[in-house]
């Protein structure tokens, strides 16, 4: 049973068959801060869909919310894993079904909150027709694909796999994947037309030009709560290859910390990837969102958390809309 088939099953009532409610965006658009607005008025917990925050220790640099917002509102999906292992978007899915089933048993209602674009398609979307693909062989190929560069990477895919070249990187080398070890290109599998069990709506957070700032301010407050400290801890027992170590500045931060890049440039560097990232980030969720489905909120308005607010009371009050 795939895990859609599995969310909208695992109860039968009429509540597993109500709105599934997701708050999107790309990393420091203000996802959390409306997130925890929302659950905490209207009692909710919340399933983290973010491929980083799901590494144990590795923290600060992935921005996961604080001891006192966990305390306020119960978390999901935070702290999986080990930094050691891999992690996919089908196993979260199973996972995260799970998890808002336990929300529910809890009698608070799930809200998918976070920036991994293909985790929460994994989650609406049914994944049978993706491939699942032989651990073995996928383990003696890590060691090439980690090696190349990113670039490398790209022109790879730009000839098995053409319209996921523009991906980063774990997108990257799991299309790579795919077509070597499947023979198959994700991207078809992907385009594929699909239907869900269950409506969905989506809160799509965007504060425009502004996300530039508020990523550079967001570096520098991670370097203020102890970014470089972290990683210095982490990689005392962290193998350099651990796939943890992908997260957005953690690879650059930690050349600074090992003396191959000064700090000035690891900054400019680790803003500069960041803004990147978020740049794919948004892309992805403006076109695999279906647009009957979205409400657009610019966290920076005075009116955001009203938004947010009527854009669930109105999702609890419709049978929303299959994607």
């Amino acid at each position: 049973m795939n895990s859609t088939v599995a969310l909208a099953a695992s109860n039968g009532s009429e509540q597993a068959m109500a709105p599934l409610c997701c708050i999107v965006g790309a990393t420091a658009a203000g996802k959390s801060a409306l997130a925890m607005q929302l659950a905490e008025a209207r009692g909710l917990s919340i399933v983290s869909a973010d491929s980083r925050q799901v590494y144990r220790g590795f923290d600060i640099g992935t921005a996961k919310p604080s001891h006192e917002d966990r305390r306020c509102v119960p978390h999901y999906g935070l702290d999986v894993v080990d930094p050691e292992e891999r992690y996919s978007a089908h196993r979260w899915a199973l996972e995260a079904t799970r998890w808002c089933d336990e929300a529910r048993s809890a009698d608070r209602s799930p809200l998918v909150v976070g920036g991994t674009g293909l985790y929460v398609r994994a989650l609406v979307q049914p994944l049978d027709a993706v491939p699942e693909l032989d651990a073995d062989r996928r383990a003696a190929l890590e060691p090439w694909l980690a090696s190349q560069s990113l670039h490398e990477l790209q022109r790879w895919c730009a000839r098995l796999d053409p319209v996921r070249a523009h991906l980063g990187r774990t997108q990257l080398q799991r299309a790579i994947e795919t077509a070597l070890l499947d023979g198959t290109r994700l991207g078809d599998h992907l385009a594929r037309p699909q239907t869900t069990a269950r409506p969905v709506r989506y809160l799509v957070v965007d504060p425009g030009p502004a996300l530039a700032l508020r990523i550079a301010d967001r570096v520098q407050a991670m370097l203020a709560a102890g970014f470089v400290e972290e990683i210095e801890r982490l990689r005392t027992h962290i193998p350099a290859d651990a796939p943890a170590w992908n997260a957005s500045g953690y690879g650059v931060l930690r050349q600074y910390v090992e003396g191959t890049l000064p700090r000035s440039a690891a900054i400019e560097r680790v803003i500069i990837e960041t803004r990147q990232y978020a740049k794919r980030q948004r892309t992805w969720f403006r076109h695999q969102l279906p647009t009957e489905a979205v409400t657009l909120v610019n966290p920076l308005e005075e009116d955001a958390r009203d938004i947010t607010l009527a854009w669930w009371d109105a999702a609890q009050q419709s049978d929303g809309v299959h994607t």
